[in-house]
């Protein structure tokens, strides 16, 4: 007899440990998956958006991307993430645009700005139309890191 898992399962044959073992990192898995975060992420840069999740999924974190605010909005019956990591200047819609028609829907899905331009129009649009942070470009990846921990929170 093969005990596993600290004597919870016990083995009568090498086939039912290796199942029960199986089943227990499958549950184990499930139950990871489930906690873990997912952050949207919306910038008309591709390097910026892949560099952006890596960062993401190196830190545990489940992403989608998308390459403009009009794509973001055509994605169907997905679970809401838990924050959304917007560029501000898009080609087409902007993201401070896209945080107000979201908020016009009723989505409460918190929002991280990002963006290239430290100006004050900037800082006040950002202000505005409601973010947990805005960061400006290139940042330090805690800072990311931080604000989608606040968001969390």
């Amino acid at each position: 007899m093969r005990r596993v898992t600290e004597g919870i399962i016990s083995c009568l044959d090498a086939a039912a440990c290796q199942w029960a073992a199986a089943f227990i990192n499958a549950k184990t898995l499930d139950s990871n998956l489930m906690s873990r975060k997912l952050v949207a992420v919306v910038d008309d840069d591709p390097s910026m958006l892949k560099g952006v999740e890596r960062l993401l999924t190196a830190h545990g974190f489940d992403t989608e991307v998308f390459a403009s605010a009009e794509a973001f909005l055509e994605r169907i019956a997905k679970p809401e993430p838990t924050c959304l990591v917007l560029d501000i200047h898009l080609g087409g819609m902007s993201g401070i645009e896209l945080r107000r028609r979201l908020a016009a829907s009723g989505s409460r899905v918190p929002v991280i700005f990002m963006t290239a331009f430290d100006d004050e129009m900037t800082h006040k649009g950002a202000t505005d139309a409601g973010c947990i942070a805005l960061l400006q470009k290139p940042f330090p990846a805690h800072l990311l890191i931080g604000a989608i921990d606040k968001a969390a929170g």
